[in-house]
């Protein structure tokens, strides 16, 4: 990846309806002179959930133009050509993925599902922050990575490591 650039992102999550969605509007609006975010789903929900977006407000987080859709929307021909593809849930880490235009950087990072939480609303609103929290962690020191020097197989390895960071 020799040259600084715009890279492409694409978070993947079953449902694409909190995590997926939580990197995606964070990775923009933290990144946007770097990075294009995009999230989808194997199967997604079809809408955002109502937490996501209360937890992107109280971040003061864009949540125009965010929607629940399918990782097919990426796959096709004329689709953006990503750099980079993590999922974020293990669900979607063990699914057969389409096969991405342009052999993206791929990677895992797990974090639990705030959409699957049950408990009280107070617990729940928590619950969702935390695991924002942990995403935004993982993120900054992602778009901290020097993407201009480092190599492709170095890139692989640094995603794995963030991968691997603790909670």
């Amino acid at each position: 990846m020799s040259e600084e650039r715009l890279y492409n992102v694409l978070f993947l999550c079953t449902g694409n309806s909190a995590r997926s969605v939580l990197a995606e509007s964070y990775l923009n609006a933290n990144a946007g002179d770097r990075f294009r975010a995009h999230s989808a789903g194997s199967h997604p929900k079809g809408a955002i959930h109502p937490l996501t977006l209360d937890t992107l407000r109280i971040a003061h987080l864009p949540t125009a133009g965010l929607r629940s859709k399918s990782w097919d929307e990426f796959a096709r021909d004329d689709a953006p050509k990503m750099d980079f593809v993590i999922t974020v849930c293990d669900a979607a880490a063990g699914e057969v993925c389409p096969v991405w235009p342009g052999q993206p950087i791929t990677a895992h990072w797990s974090f639990p599902d705030p959409a699957g939480f049950e408990g009280r609303e107070v617990e729940q609103r928590a619950f969702f922050l935390d695991v924002f929290r942990q995403i935004r962690n993982r993120l900054d020191i992602f778009r901290s990575l020097p993407m201009a020097r480092l190599s492709r197989l170095a890139l692989k390895r640094e995603l794995d490591d963030i991968g691997r960071i603790p909670a």
